[in-house]
């Protein structure tokens, strides 16, 4: 390996984040996304973060450089599709079971942290696309696939014109519900809305 390898970008980020384990990386950021929640992204900043923390600023800058950089990897550190695993042998039973669990997250994992989010996310792209990895694209696969196995049983057209509107319709209510009535879309709430809404509207029962 010549010297211009060993010094090269990859190698001096990993001698960077080589002084921090895994662990204590955690911490920062369950302390941001902890912050997020309760009050906002507005008011996070990396001196607060260093003071509930316990570390030095200078720490957080070498390791991440800006609040926004922070977020985005927070956000992707904390990746958890929870739709995972679900596999009922019916596209209707998976639909139920993936309302009751999106029911059980809805509130502090999902809405509150979209809402303290809020208009940041639109102002900066590289901590929109770190939302949608963590907490968008691993649910619409995950529905997509359950989608797909009901194709395949044969249980639904392939061309069913409902099919690519079920993403928007379950991920949707989530943050809708908390805006239109005060409440988040708990289990009971996400339950009756696809039996309801979704699956007649796939004319599934």
């Amino acid at each position: 390996m010549t010297s211009q390898a060993a010094d090269g970008p990859d190698s001096v980020v990993a001698s960077r984040r080589s002084k921090i384990t895994p662990e204590r990386e955690q911490e920062f950021y369950d302390a941001v996304l902890d912050h997020i929640r309760v009050c906002g992204y507005e008011s996070l900043t990396m001196e607060g973060v260093a003071s509930s923390t316990r570390c030095s600023k200078s720490t957080l800058y070498r390791q991440w450089r800006t609040k926004p950089q922070l977020v985005a990897a927070a956000l992707r550190a904390n990746r958890c599709p929870r739709f995972s695993g679900i596999d009922t042998g019916t596209l209707a039973g998976d639909l139920r079971a993936a309302a009751r669990a999106a029911g059980e997250w809805s509130g502090r994992d999902s809405t509150q942290l979209l809402q303290g989010l809020g208009h940041a996310v639109t102002q900066d792209r590289e901590l929109q696309q770190a939302l949608r990895d963590a907490l968008v694209e691993p649910e619409v696969a995950e529905l997509r696939e359950m989608i797909q196995r009901g194709v395949d049983r044969g249980e639904i057209a392939a061309d069913h014109p409902a099919l690519e509107f079920i993403p928007a319709q379950l991920l949707g209510v989530l943050r809708v519900r908390p805006l239109l009535e005060g409440q988040y879309a708990d289990e009971a709430y996400l339950t009756e809305f696809v039996e309801a809404v979704v699956l007649p509207a796939l004319g599934l029962t």
